[in-house]
């Protein structure tokens, strides 16, 4: 009996098999290649090699410095944190800019023209006012946050349904109780996509902080290890961050299934799974 709902699972969601094959043949066609042709290591190591450093650094104590796990925390740390205040100040301009037509044409090419800079060359700056420590890592994980959250946002409150806000008006809602009735639950399906962009956005913009300048993390991890030419060290870093980065989506995910529970999408989602 136990078969059928797998089945059905499976049935409907066919990339629970296809993405974990097309990771077993990209990793084994990887390990093939390296070995067929002989790859130097220092140019691209062998799959097995960059899975025994990525055992190495996990085989190791929590707060070892030539471990991952401390390097990990850290970053995570960072991560986290710009992305919350990041993804909140986005948010709250998204919110504030909505309200007027006039306000948000005459901040957006201001906040448009922030956003085009380059935050690699921005990093260096940042580090120089703030210092080597965290503080200035999670500034540059907000800068990179914040206007996926502006622009999402802006899109969702953009996107209401004229005749739901009017019925609302006809009913004597207040600005507010449609604000919390009508525009943000409709906006909501908005504002978890430009989370999942955010969060991405998150661990690139930790891992730039800690190369400009860090004295621990993933980052720094990995500067050293290509000082060293431990090549197969860099690439579980890499794996170790991708895994990050993927469970942090899956996390946010989750949420908005749990949040959205009433979105078409969502509901497909938990009946297939309840089936």
């Amino acid at each position: 009996m136990a078969k059928a709902p797998l089945r059905n699972i499976l049935i409907a969601h066919p990339e629970y098999i296809l993405s974990p094959m097309l990771l077993v043949s990209v990793l084994g066609l990887w390990e093939a290649v390296v070995r067929v042709f002989d790859v130097p290591p220092f140019i691209l190591p062998r799959f097995s090699a960059v899975a025994i450093a990525l055992w190495d650094g996990l085989n190791s104590k929590l707060l070892a410095r030539d471990g991952y796990w401390l390097h990990s925390g850290i970053t995570l740390a960072e991560v986290l944190l710009g992305f919350v205040i990041g993804s909140v100040i986005g948010l709250l301009l998204g919110v504030i800019i909505a309200q007027s037509r006039l306000l948000e044409a005459t901040i957006r090419p201001y906040v448009t023209a922030f956003q085009s800079l380059p935050k690699v060359a921005v990093a260096p700056i940042i580090v120089l006012w703030l210092g080597y420590d965290m503080s200035s890592k999670v500034i540059i994980v907000c800068l990179l946050t914040f206007f996926p959250l502006l622009v999402t946002s802006l899109a969702g409150f953009k996107s209401v349904d004229t005749d739901r806000i009017d019925l609302m008006r006809s009913l004597s809602a207040s600005p507010w109780q449609i604000f919390w009735k009508v525009r943000f639950p409709s906006a909501l399906p908005y504002i978890f996509a430009g989370l999942d962009i955010a969060i991405v956005f998150a661990v690139v913009g930790a891992i730039v902080g800690e190369f400009v300048g860090a004295q621990i993390g993933l980052g720094v991890l990995i500067m050293q290890m290509n000082a060293s030419m431990d090549v197969a060290g860099s690439f579980s870093v890499f794996i170790l961050l991708a895994l990050l980065g993927i469970a942090l989506s899956q996390i946010l995910r989750v949420i908005e299934r749990r949040v959205l529970f009433w979105a078409p999408s969502a509901t497909a989602h938990n009946q297939t799974m309840n089936a």
